[in-house]
């Protein structure tokens, strides 16, 4: 039985069907913005799609508060001259008598190097018994040891010198040129003086972030913000820790960008438009620039505001979506601010798929007439 249809139109009715089946199934980046909108509470999905305007700017522009609680910043400077357990004395007995208690045959004085403050803030020397030094100055340190020796040898004159110890120390660590534990001293006292004391921070100012740790009390502060605001450059104590590291916020990058990966934050605050151009802006070849899109969860609080409502509760999924082809969408997109965690997803346009689909067309009916030519030649 002969066919109702000529061996060419065979041929090109089989390659258009496979093209179409084909097309059903054509690569890309990702969901095109009407599938986005698709997912919209509005049409039963579970996420709220949001154009960005002003009021949306505003009520998203949250950053991270960091800072120094009071107990840190209320408490006053260590004086250079306190006594501390564990720090090292020299002390300097002069005795008014040709042979002394604590002086050598024929010598006046007798010098007691490395004594040691214990850790119950005590010392001991020779005849004047154990003494509290911890909490003391030197000079008053003097004056008792002078009343203990005073019994025992005529009019003694003592010198007390506090040399560094390690009574009052901070440790040290992280993004650092000399990690460690320093004595708290005269000139590093307070927190960026301690950190010029060990060699100063080795990463990008701008993404460096100071942590403090006294007992159960800790503190964060950017270090750009310690250097401006002389309040954050607290006095340091006995046993603080201190840790320098890197922002470890960063967002998400897909779609038609210059590159599509995990990008870590160069700076305090990271607009949109600078996400943007960190991946590179969009690829000139595929992106929509009405559909650029920051997906987040936002806590309740941002959430009501943003829909300007108040019955929301807990985090709700959030589609921002910028058109950058409107007078005020590059504005928009300088001041929206992205946050740690945001995925940022910059649609293909429509004509991208129609190019694939004609492509992927063109490609199928070009095999096919590949294939029929070999079968006409055998």
């Amino acid at each position: 039985m002969t066919s109702a249809f000529p061996k060419g139109a065979r041929w090109l009715a089989l390659g258009l069907l496979v093209a179409a089946v084909s097309a059903c199934a054509l690569p890309r980046s990702g969901p095109t913005k009407s599938e986005i909108f698709a997912g919209s509470v509005m049409r039963e999905g579970d996420a709220f799609i949001v154009s960005v305007n002003d009021r949306v700017t505003r009520a998203t522009a949250v950053v991270p508060a960091l800072g120094f609680s009071d107990a840190l910043r209320t408490a006053g400077r260590l004086g250079s001259d306190i006594i501390n357990p564990g720090d090292v004395l020299t002390l300097t007995v002069y005795e008014n008598v040709a042979e002394g208690l604590l002086a050598g045959t024929g010598e006046t004085a007798a010098v007691l190097n490395e004594v040691q403050v214990d850790g119950d803030g005590f010392i001991f020397v020779p005849y004047a018994g154990r003494i509290r030094a911890s909490g003391n100055t030197p000079d008053q340190l003097r004056q008792e040891i002078t009343r203990q020796l005073d019994a025992q040898t005529p009019d003694p004159q003592v010198s007390v010198r506090r040399v560094a110890g390690d009574g009052s120390t901070v440790s040290v660590m992280g993004s650092v040129g000399g990690q460690g534990i320093y004595p708290i001293e005269r000139p590093n006292r307070t927190l960026s003086a301690m950190l010029a004391r060990a060699g100063g921070v080795t990463i990008e100012p701008e993404i460096a972030q100071v942590t403090v740790t006294r007992g159960n009390i800790q503190g964060r502060v950017w270090l750009m913000d310690l250097y401006q605001h002389p309040s954050l450059d607290i006095a340091l104590r006995n046993g603080d820790r201190v840790l320098v590291k890197e922002d470890s916020r960063s967002f998400v990058a897909l779609g038609a960008t210059g590159a599509q990966s995990v990008v870590p934050f160069r700076t305090q605050t990271l607009s949109a438009m600078e996400a943007i151009a960190q991946v590179g802006g969009l690829n000139p070849n595929l992106a929509d620039p009405t559909g650029v899109f920051i997906f987040r969860n936002e806590p309740a609080e941002i959430a009501n505001a943003v829909l300007g409502r108040t019955d929301l509760v807990g985090d709700q999924r959030f589609a921002y979506v910028l058109d950058l082809t409107q007078p005020t969408g590059m504005f928009q997109a300088r001041d929206f601010v992205i946050r740690d965690g945001d995925t940022v997803y910059v649609t293909e346009a429509p004509s991208v798929s129609w190019q694939r689909a004609i492509a992927t067309l063109t490609g199928q009916i070009r095999s096919l007439d590949e294939v029929r030519n070999i079968a006409n030649r055998n």
